[in-house]
């Protein structure tokens, strides 16, 4: 019996010799090189080389907005301004970390933190007129001529900032109608023959694209919303834009839900894709395996337009700017409104 257990490896190993000859005897082209197989001479994996042509290390920059995030339960501060963690989840889930660029700060500092980052998050809000509405404008219109440079740089405008860039695009601030779409869940209604490449549904698996039509796994909040025929008949909306999806409201009016900028990386949503992993305050936000999969395609989505920026700016500044040199602050005991926010009152930058 035991001296079969010596043979069995010897016969193995005659095995793979003559496999190995085998495939020596083959023509030229099947014959692979170590790197070509994923393996090398010792049969270790062989790790494929990083694309230079792409960004392993980008940095997203979330506006902050005026107030703590809370009706002033947290701050009462006149200066304080906050970004809801949620909005840094969804970034840090794509794989980036977050610059926080806080809207009062000296202009100076603040564009120099836009100079640190490779695509900018524009958050839901209240705040559409002054300063605000001034750093708004500024912001997409430097990223435009970063682009337009050659840069790509991507911008995620969700709800209030989506409201804002459709005012600014269209020099329109009443160009937005009431709707009645607060606190609830919806579907996504896509556009008849829409061409989704290159927007944040290209990579969504088609099962995902069905259920989005049929099931209710966007979160909306908002009071005001446009509606198709008002987009399309404003020329220089139409023109920035084409509309992706819609949505209908809780009176039956059709607004526009997604939209995706003809020439530039630019996202504009309506809609919450950042609650439905990452806020809790609601009992409406959709939190189903579907619903967590349309956060984490639309983080995937915009890190990997940012992946696609070439600036590299020093990586010390970066370190001395990001949000982990802040905490957040938690306020969702409440039961309401956001989980957790960052609040900043004062300038912090080792710029």
């Amino acid at each position: 019996m035991w001296s079969f257990v010596w043979l069995v490896p010897l016969v193995l190993s005659l095995l793979k010799d003559s496999i190995i000859m085998a495939k020596a005897t083959e023509s030229p082209a099947a014959i692979l090189l170590p790197s070509q197989t994923g393996f090398d001479i010792s049969g270790s994996p062989v790790c494929s080389a990083p694309d230079p042509n792409l960004n392993y290390r980008p940095v997203i920059g979330i506006l902050s907005h005026p107030g703590d995030g809370a009706s002033g339960r947290l701050s009462n501060a006149t200066d304080a301004s906050s970004i809801a963690a949620s909005y840094v989840k969804l970034a840090e889930s794509g794989g980036a970390r977050v610059i926080p660029l806080i809207y009062n700060e000296p202009q100076e500092i603040l564009f120099q933190k836009l100079e640190l980052v490779n695509g900018v998050i524009l958050t839901g809000g209240w705040a559409k007129e002054g300063l605000y509405f001034e750093i708004v404008n500024k912001i997409f219109n430097k990223v435009l001529k970063r682009n337009d440079a050659g840069e790509h740089f991507p911008i995620y405008a969700i709800c209030l900032g989506f409201e804002l860039l459709t005012m600014i695009i269209s020099q329109n601030r009443d160009i937005f109608e009431k709707m009645d779409a607060r606190n609830s869940a919806s579907s996504l209604q896509f556009v008849e023959n829409v061409n989704i490449q290159g927007t944040i549904f290209q990579r969504f698996p088609p099962e995902l694209l069905k259920k989005l039509g049929t099931d209710c796994l966007v979160m909306q909040n908002h009071r005001f919303g446009i509606s198709p025929e008002s987009f399309e008949g404003n020329i220089p909306l139409s023109n920035f834009f084409k509309i992706i999806t819609t949505c209908v409201d809780d009176n039956s009016k059709v607004y526009v839900s997604t939209v995706q900028s003809k020439r530039y990386p630019v996202t504009g949503f309506q809609w919450h894709p950042e609650k439905n992993a990452f806020e809790w305050g609601s009992s409406k936000i959709p939190h189903s395996e579907d619903a967590i999969q349309v956060t984490q395609h639309a983080a995937n989505h915009l890190v990997s337009e940012a992946r696609k920026s070439l600036n590299r700016p020093d990586s010390k500044k970066v370190l001395s700017n990001l949000i982990y040199n802040y905490k957040p602050t938690y306020c969702g005991y409440a039961g309401k409104g956001y989980d957790e926010v960052y609040i900043f009152t004062q300038q912090r930058s080792l710029l």
